[in-house]
Parts: C-alpha cells; sequence; structure tokens
C-alpha cells in the first residue's frame, strides 16, 4: 500500500518541479519584459512641444549662427573705426655690425674697420582733419552693425516660423490618422453587425464583401498615414539638426482653434504695425542709410588731410671716435623732432569723383529698393490678411459639413441596419463623413497657421505667439 502511494505521489512531485520551474521562467520573462517597457518607454519619454522646438532651432541652427558671426564681425569693425580716431605710437630699435668702409651712425664718418652700432627711437602720430572720414567710418560701424542685428532678427523669424508650419503639419498628419483609424473601427463593428445580419439572412454576402474591402482599404490608408507622420517628424527632426529623429515625437496635446482678435482689426492697422515692427523695411532703411554713409565717406576724399607727428631717437656705436660709455652716448645722441604734414588733394585721375558718383547711384538703388520693400510687404500683410479670413472661413464651413454629414451617416446606419440600403450606399455615406472630418483637420490646422502668419506681421514675436 505504501508503495502505491509513493509510486502514485511521484509523478506529483514531479509536475510541482516543472511546474516551479516554469513559474521562475515566467518571472524572469515578466521582469525582463517589464524592464524592456520601461526601458523604451524611458527612450520614448522625450516629447516636444511647440516652444521646445522652438527654442531648440534659436540655439543650434546653422544660419543663425553664421548671423551672429556677422555681429561680432561688426564689434571689430567698429573697434577698428574708434582706434583710428586714437593717435598711433611705435618703437623701433636696429643693431648691427659693420665690416670695412661704413659710416659710424655716431659720428657719421667713413671708417674702415668693425664696429658694432645700435640706433633706437619713438614715433608717434595723429591725424588731424582728413575730411571726417574717420568719425565717418565710425557712424558707419554703428549702422552696419544694427543691419546685421536686424538680419539676425529676421532669420529668427523665418526659422521659428518653418519650425513652426512643420509642427503643424505632423500634428495634421497625426489628426488625419485618428481619423482614418476612428473610420476604420466604426468599420469593425459594422462588419461584426453584418456577419450577423448575413448569417440570419437579413443581408446578402455581397455586403459583407462590400465591408470587408472597405475594411481592408481603410488598413492601407492607415499604413499610409503613419508613413506620413513618419516622413514629418523626420523633416521636423532634420530641421531642428536633431540626429536620433528615428525615437523623435511631438508632445501629444490638444490644440484648439485660437481666437482672432487680429481679423477684427483693420487692414490698414495692420499694415502700419508691421511697417514698424517687420525686418524687411527696417533691413531696406539701414541699407539706405549706409549708402548715405559711403556717400560722405567718398566725398571725405576732397578735403586736404593734416597729421601731426612726434619722433624721438638715439644710437649708440662702439667705436664713435671718443671715448663714451653706452648710457653717455644714448643721452649725447639723442634728437627729438615733431611737426605737422598737410597733404591737399589736387588730382587722382577722376577717381573719388567717380566714387562718389557710383555710392550716389547706390543710394538712389538702395531707395528704390525701400520702397520695394514697402510695397512687397503691403501686399504680404494684405495677402496674410486675406489668407486668414479665407482660412477662418473654410473651418467654419468645413464644421457646418462635418455635422452634416454625420447626420447623413446615423440616417444611412440606421437603414442600413434594418436592410433598407444596401452596403455600397452605406460605405458611400460612410467615406463622405471621413473625407469631411479630414477636411475639417486640414482646415484647421491651415487656419492655425495662417492666424499665426498674420499675427507675426503685427509685430507678435514668434516667441510670444500661442497656440
Amino acid at each position: 500500500m505504501k508503495l502505491i502511494i509513493k509510486e502514485e505521489n511521484q509523478p506529483s512531485l514531479k509536475k510541482r518541479a516543472l511546474n516551479l520551474e516554469f513559474m521562475k521562467i515566467g518571472t524572469v520573462i515578466v521582469i525582463a519584459l517589464f524592464f524592456g517597457v520601461s526601458f523604451q518607454s524611458n527612450a520614448q519619454e522625450k516629447k516636444w512641444t511647440l516652444k521646445e522646438c522652438v527654442e531648440h532651432a534659436l540655439e543650434n541652427n546653422i544660419s543663425i549662427k553664421q548671423s551672429e558671426l556677422d555681429i561680432e564681425t561688426s564689434d571689430i569693425d567698429k573697434s577698428d573705426a574708434i582706434g583710428s580716431l586714437l593717435p598711433t605710437l611705435n618703437s623701433s630699435t636696429t643693431a648691427s655690425s659693420s665690416t670695412g668702409a661704413n659710416v659710424n651712425p655716431v659720428t657719421n664718418a667713413f671708417e674702415t674697420q668693425t664696429f658694432t652700432s645700435l640706433t633706437t627711437g619713438v614715433s608717434a602720430g595723429v591725424n588731424l582733419f582728413n575730411g571726417l572720414r574717420n568719425f565717418r567710418r565710425l557712424e558707419r560701424a554703428k549702422l552696419n552693425r544694427v543691419l546685421n542685428q536686424y538680419n539676425l532678427g529676421k532669420t529668427k523669424d523665418d526659422i521659428a516660423l518653418a519650425i513652426a508650419n512643420g509642427y503643424l503639419q505632423v500634428l495634421l498628419n497625426k489628426e488625419s490618422l485618428k481619423v482614418v483609424e476612428k473610420q476604420h473601427e466604426i468599420t469593425l463593428k459594422q462588419l461584426e453587425r453584418t456577419k450577423e445580419l448575413v448569417d440570419a439572412g437579413v443581408l446578402p454576402q455581397g455586403d459583407l464583401l462590400e465591408i470587408e474591402a472597405t475594411s481592408a482599404d481603410e488598413l492601407t490608408r492607415i499604413v499610409q498615414a503613419e508613413n506620413t507622420v513618419q516622413i514629418a517628424l523626420i523633416s521636423l527632426a532634420q530641421r531642428l539638426l536633431i540626429k536620433n529623429y528615428e525615437t523623435f515625437d511631438i508632445a501629444d496635446q490638444e490644440y484648439l482653434v485660437p481666437t482672432a482678435d487680429i481679423l477684427d482689426k483693420p487692414i490698414n492697422q495692420v499694415i502700419a504695425r508691421a511697417r514698424e515692427s517687420r525686418y524687411e523695411v527696417q533691413i531696406a532703411e539701414q541699407n539706405k542709410l549706409l549708402a548715405e554713409k559711403d556717400v560722405q565717406l567718398s566725398k571725405g576724399k576732397y578735403y586736404p588731410t593734416l597729421d601731426g607727428f612726434f619722433n624721438y631717437n638715439t644710437r649708440w656705436a662702439d667705436n664713435d671716435g671718443f671715448d663714451r660709455g653706452f648710457e653717455q652716448q644714448l643721452y649725447e645722441n639723442d634728437g627729438f623732432s615733431y611737426g605737422v604734414q598737410l597733404n591737399i588733394p589736387v588730382f587722382n585721375g577722376f577717381s573719388t569723383r567717380n566714387e562718389v558718383k557710383r555710392n550716389k547711384i547706390n543710394v538712389k538703388r538702395r531707395e528704390f529698393q525701400l520702397e520695394q520693400a514697402e510695397l512687397d510687404l503691403d501686399s504680404n500683410v494684405y495677402q496674410a490678411y486675406l489668407d486668414a479670413k479665407g482660412a477662418a472661413e473654410a473651418y467654419e464651413a468645413a464644421l457646418v459639413s462635418v455635422k452634416a454629414q454625420e447626420r447623413a451617416y446615423e440616417y444611412a446606419k440606421n437603414r442600413y441596419d434594418v436592410g433598407l440600403t444596401n452596403a455600397f450606399d452605406f460605405s458611400q455615406s460612410k467615406f463622405r463623413l471621413e473625407d469631411a472630418q479630414s477636411k475639417e483637420v486640414r482646415n484647421k490646422f491651415d487656419y492655425i497657421f495662417k492666424l499665426k502668419v498674420l499675427e507675426l506681421y503685427f509685430g507678435i514675436k514668434i516667441s510670444d505667439i500661442k497656440l
């Protein structure tokens, strides 16, 4: 009896041992999956907001860095201009050894022997007048620095707007994907319902095939929409100079349609504000000022130049014909010279006159460019104003269309459920609803972007624009 009990319990013990082993393995797998999912979640935890994208682009964009270098260069040019207003001071020392018949620099006599000599001196000079060109050069350097600041500001606005556009494009594609996925969920439910009706003999087999074909088509469009999202994300990541763009993603949040107070303002007020704040006009105005300053600089060459100078020199030789020491020679052989030098331009082959003419022509060219910049800005603002208004109206129309298609779809669904319409007509109603929802999404983000462009023209900085 005991033997029988042992034989019956033996498989049970083995089974329990195997169960324990499986439990251990299962525990290891669960832990591995947990940490794997946790690691993957941490790796993809970073979700970029629009503000973070813009700030990252402004810090790392190459064009912006180049514009910042232009400002540094203009600072150096300004330093050069300031330096031209200051006196110059130079020193020189010459040591030489001569053999044979040479002039002794101390006695000024020919000596046929070997001697060593030393000549040293200090010279200073200052420009007293040169047609105010040094002052004009300083003024021009200041103007050029302001121009480079305007160029930097415009570059930042352009980059930030491009980033915002790319960001909104990702949002648009994601919302479009959600529309298709939502419709596919409805199709799957309808597919189950259709199977029940076909099995019950209420609907023909062809209706089931029609719904299955619709489901397959939606799966294809889901894959295409997912690819479109990835392409938009990669494009945005590349603009941000993010190399690991495979895991790049933006924050999932709802973007409501912002208020459009700016559309209530008169267009003339928007244009006037744009002229005051936009860099396009400011850059053109600054270029005109630089051209006028170049005319003043070139005219300065007509005037005489007056320079002051001061020199101090002394010398020493190891054989000066006298028995004098090093310090005594330096003391006794020193000398000073000072004075002023006047140069009067008389004739220089028309170079100054032609330079003045060319600079005057350049002033006219800059004036035309300023006028064109103002015209272009007015046109762009007016176009942006109309685009924003049109986008707002299109979005409102899309909302109305979605509501109408939702009612039509519900009506078609109810008729289909009771067998009063076929699967093809029902699928068409569903397709029209999906198309209306897709248009609503596109019009929504198109309106948001065009509204932000108009706000940018109105002088609202891209960093202050809210979505």
